[in-house]
């Protein structure tokens, strides 16, 4: 297991604002700090991880961008994966790649079906 990275590059990407790159605190407090609460990872497919705030939606935060089927609310953040569980620094290709990928500002109307708190309710019949 390589040594923790104490500070790592991210980019960030906040609501109505272009992406950009940043140094943060690789621990608990630098991470929640970045999406401001409970912090959930979406593991992509190349060795990058996008970290968001878990109850982003439920607390009713700023619609971000859109990633895949779902739209992420509140600031997030992609950080590389050590592909042990750690988070470590992006490289130079990764930050560009992911600014050209979250370069566009989105405009949500918050009607949308995606940006909705997810629960489920399961019936039970008796």
């Amino acid at each position: 297991m390589g040594k923790l990275e104490e500070k790592i590059r991210i980019l960030k990407i906040e609501p109505q604002k272009l992406p950009y790159e940043k140094i943060i605190d690789n621990d608990l407090e630098g991470i929640q700090g970045e999406v401001e609460g409970l912090f959930e990872c979406i593991y992509l497919d190349d060795n990058c991880i996008l970290v968001c705030n878990e109850e982003g939606k439920l607390n009713g935060m700023e619609l971000n961008r859109r990633v895949g089927n779902d739209i992420i609310a509140g600031p997030f953040f992609i950080v590389g994966d050590s592909m042990d569980g750690e988070f470590i620094s992006l490289t130079d290709d990764q930050v560009e790649q992911y600014t050209n990928e979250f370069g566009q500002i989105q405009e949500f109307t918050g009607e949308e079906p995606e940006a909705q708190p997810r629960m489920e309710f399961i019936g039970f019949d008796f």
